[in-house]
This record gives structure tokens, sequence and C-alpha cells, in this order.
């Protein structure tokens, strides 16, 4: 009985150290673009908007408080749009990922303070800033990993 048991142990002991420490392979690289996709996609799907009403995209900002609503706004379009497109591509993909940290803990700030809000506001704003910080902490990682072998900056 002892020895099934220190057995099943050191397998099972075994098992966790090889998914501990499993590095995904040759998958890395398609995975590392699957990854790029999922964590700028949430820009490119409202950034577009944003950049083809860019006068309602100025307005908003005005009514956030931005300091400077149409450099929040150009500001808004370049990040969500151009850059993200750049970050799927895989160019100057670390530099861009700080960037991106920066501009996503901001707007999580500027726009979704919900410290400040009252009744129905305040949950939805409470969502969305914990998502950007969680977004910011997936910028990081891309910032540490780099893009993998599949993008421009091959690394």
């Amino acid at each position: 009985m002892c020895i099934t048991f220190k057995s099943h142990h050191l397998a099972k002991g075994l098992v966790m150290n090889s998914l501990r420490y499993f590095d995904f392979g040759t998958a890395r690289p398609v995975l590392l673009l699957i990854a790029r996709i999922a964590v700028v996609l949430i820009f490119i799907i409202f950034g577009f908007p944003k950049m083809m009403g860019f006068g309602g995209t100025v307005q908003y900002m005005a009514s956030l408080g931005a300091p400077m609503p149409m450099l929040a706004a150009i500001i808004a379009v370049v990040m969500e749009v151009p850059a993200a497109i750049l970050i799927v591509l895989g160019f100057f993909t670390r530099p861009l990922a700080v960037l991106f940290i920066f501009y996503t803990l901001g707007t999580a700030v500027i726009g979704h303070h919900y410290w400040d809000m009252t009744g129905d506001a305040v949950g939805p704003n409470i969502i969305n800033f914990w998502k950007n910080v969680s977004i910011a902490g997936a910028f990081l990682l891309l910032a540490i990993t780099g893009p993998g072998a599949i993008s421009l900056d091959r690394r």
C-alpha cells in the first residue's frame, strides 16, 4: 500500500513538474501571435469608430474631463488603430507594449474613475477599470516575452 502511494505521488510530481515548466515548444510562435491578436482586438474594435467619428470622439473626451480633448482623441485613435495593428504584425512590439501599459492605465483612471461615481455607474466602471489593469498586465508580459517568431520583429 505504501509503495503504491509513493509511486503514485512520484508520478503525480513528475506530471506537475512537466506542466510547471512546459514551454509550448513549436506551438509557442503561433500562440504568441494569437495572444497578440487577442490583447489588441478590443482596441481595434473600439478604435475604428473613434477614428471614423473623430468629432464625436473629441466631444466624448471633453465630456470625460480629459485634459486637451483634441489631443486625447488623437492619442486614442493612434493607439487603438495603427499602434494596435503594429502589435498584431509584431513590429516594434516591446516599446509599443510599454506605451500600451501607460495608455491602458491612463484610460482606466480618466475613463473609469469609479471612486468618483454613484449609483448604477459604479458597477460597470469598477469592472472596466480592473479590466484595463488586467490588459496592462498582458502588455507587460508581451513587453517581457516579445512578439515571437511570427512577427516582423522575429523575436
